[in-house]
């Protein structure tokens, strides 16, 4: 399954809309996607959804769609 975490850069400020990131992850579940970007980042993890077939479509158009490795 693919999800779409997002993210604050670092744990240290307050959540701030303008600093959002975005990666997609292959993962298993939900709680697989999110130990696998606490264990390998210093990420502020706000949200995680996973990604419908037509979603993950969409996604994929766009220039920034990479999947993250860890």
């Amino acid at each position: 399954m693919i999800f779409k975490v997002y993210y604050q850069p670092n744990n240290f400020q307050s959540p701030e809309r303008e600093n959002t990131h975005s990666l997609y992850l292959d993962a298993q579940d939900l709680p697989a996607a999110r130990l696998a970007v606490e264990s390998n980042t210093d990420y502020n993890v706000e949200h995680i959804e996973q990604l419908s077939e037509k979603a993950l479509a969409y996604e994929q158009q766009g220039p920034d769609f990479k999947l993250t490795e860890f």
